[in-house]
């Protein structure tokens, strides 16, 4: 063995020749066993009927996707408006509760801690009960009020993730307790809690599903209304398959851009390639010159 499998031997565990076929035939079992779940599956949807021309003959009229596209576009409107409605009401309450006036900090605790336990079913529905509001508001309010609070125990879980000597620093250097949190421990914390965030607005888009439990005319109440449809025997499982994959599809591009912004955070200008001028004869350090010396010589 060389210097540098030894080393790598001492820090990771190198895959010996023997296992490596084990661990292909362990790949090729797991894809065979997937393989044979979805096909089992498959011929139960085709044993039950559910591939017969008369369930898919809805999605063959305008009518029905209009009804799916205006459901959709609700949908992305009431995700649109808590995605950022929530993060700016967990900015505010993270604040409050970070605050050194206990008149600000208990109330924002208060508000924090009932809004975070209710389940956020309740909260649509105490908004739409108790304040009469329409479906779509009081989908967006609760959305908002509930994972606003859950994104302000992220944000105030992320400044104290911050090293406590950043925040001493600063104050050493005489610099007010609202610059400290504001120049050097709210950015710190942001990349932090990033993906954290981005996790929880994939909950929000999810969550907009609930909508259809008080009438809210958006994507899921639109496929309730085709699935319930007596004159296509019942076509469930096809509105089913046909609404998923938009459901996934969205939230696993909202992920990857989370992630994609996440990455571009996390670069930081001091890590980049920087060019060096290549060193020319007689230069004793970068940017310096040769003088002569009174001896004769050079300095």
């Amino acid at each position: 063995m060389t210097a540098n499998t030894l080393d790598a031997a001492a820090l990771y565990d190198l895959t010996r020749p023997r296992p490596r076929p084990r661990r292909g035939a362990y790949g090729i079992l797991c894809a065979v066993l997937i393989l044979g779940l979805l096909a089992w599956i498959l011929s139960l949807l085709f044993d039950t009927g559910q591939f017969i021309p008369t369930k898919w003959r809805p999605f063959e009229y305008p009518g029905t996707r209009e009804l799916l596209l205006r459901g959709l576009g609700i949908t992305l409107k009431a995700f649109g408006s808590a995605a950022v409605l929530s993060p700016a009401l967990g900015f505010v309450l993270a604040t409050g509760r970070l605050s050194h006036h206990w008149w600000v900090r208990r109330p924002a605790t208060v508000v924090v801690e009932f809004f975070r336990a209710l389940p956020v079913l309740v909260v649509i529905f105490f908004v739409l009960v108790a304040l009469r509001a329409q479906p779509l508001p009081a989908l967006v309010a609760g959305l908002t009020l509930h994972h606003g609070s859950v994104l302000a125990e992220v944000f105030r879980s992320g400044v104290h993730c911050v090293d406590r000597g950043q925040r001493e620093a600063a104050l050493a250097l005489g610099m007010r307790r609202t610059r400290v949190m504001s120049y050097v421990l709210v950015p710190q914390a942001l990349r932090a809690v990033l993906p954290a965030v981005a996790g929880q607005l994939v909950v929000i888009l999810r969550d907009t599903s609930l909508g259809f439990l008080i009438t809210d005319e958006e994507f899921l109440h639109a496929g309730r209304l085709i699935a319930s449809n007596l004159d296509y025997d019942l076509p469930f499982i096809p509105v089913v398959m046909v609404i998923s994959p938009i459901c996934i599809g969205m939230c696993m591009l909202l992920s990857r851009s989370a992630r994609w912004v996440a990455r571009r955070e996390r670069r930081s200008p001091e890590t980049e390639a920087v060019d060096v001028a290549p060193a020319e004869p007689g230069t004793l350090l970068p940017g310096g010159t040769l003088t002569p010396s009174r001896c004769g010589g050079v300095q």
